[in-house]
């Protein structure tokens, strides 16, 4: 199986051409032509997760993020971005990326979450011009308490802490999910009526400006973007049930909690 028969497949489903302007989706280091017999899936491309492609015989690395965002100035070792791109080639183990693609297409990541919460009838909740966009809202089969739901995320998450600013009220119906840093959509999420938002990276001004507006409970980036590993396996299995795709388990959240 030649690395650009898979990738093709990803992009089927999310085209780079969703990317937003600032990505760097899509093959970052590799040959397309190159011939591989599985792949390694994460959320993260470290030097921990090229060590399992490399144990495991996995010739790609298909990551959410991107290991290059900007250009590369040097390759001297010194940050874990250069360290991995230099373990990634010596060890001949190509790197591909599939982001912010896969947030904005439909059936993306959003989407994934949403249903994982139990969020049914989803519309988007920042429509683009190509027909993609960012963040779904929907509604729950049933009106929740409030804190029972802030519960539920944590739960499915398996997140040990979750932040959530001042409920706006005491029951759920409505839900807004954005997977990732979704601080940005917020008047989208207001004017879609909401009764909570489910995203990550809040800034402080956000609790504040949420207050009586709307529940907005930060699950974390990690947490809120993991379901990226599933996603990207289903999308490929689907299409090439013969081709392996392993599920890092050196997939990890870069960020510590003591509670």
């Amino acid at each position: 199986m030649k690395i650009k028969d898979v990738t093709r497949v990803l992009e089927e489903f999310a085209p780079l051409a969703y990317q937003e302007s600032y990505d760097n989706s899509g093959l970052i280091v590799g040959r397309g032509d190159a011939e591989i017999t599985s792949a390694v899936v994460c959320v993260d491309a470290t030097e921990e997760v090229i060590d399992e492609a490399v144990r495991l015989g996995a010739g790609l690395v298909i990551s959410h993020h991107p290991i290059i965002f900007g250009g590369l100035k040097r390759l001297n070792s010194e940050r874990y971005v250069e360290r991995v791109v230099e373990k990634a080639i010596r060890e001949g183990v190509a790197l591909y990326a599939c982001h912010t693609n896969l947030d904005s297409t439909e059936g993306g990541m959003s989407y994934r979450l949403a249903e994982m919460l139990g969020v049914e009838n989803l519309q988007l909740l920042e429509s683009l011009p190509k027909g993609n966009g960012f963040g779904v809202v929907g509604e729950l089969a049933t009106e929740v308490d409030v804190l029972d739901f802030v519960a539920r995320v944590r739960d499915v998450l398996g997140v040990g802490a979750v932040r959530y600013s001042k409920p706006a009220g005491p029951k759920v119906r409505r839900v807004a999910v954005c997977t990732g840093s979704g601080g940005s959509l917020m008047e989208e999420v207001v004017a879609s009526g909401a009764d909570v938002y489910v995203s990550a990276d809040f800034k402080y001004n956000h609790f504040l400006d949420a207050t009586g507006l709307v529940t907005i409970v930060d699950a974390g980036h990690f947490e809120t973007e993991y379901c990226a590993i599933d996603l990207i396996c289903e999308v490929i299995s689907k299409k090439i049930p013969t081709f392996a795709t392993h599920k890092s388990k050196e997939s990890h959240n870069p960020i510590n909690y003591l509670a």
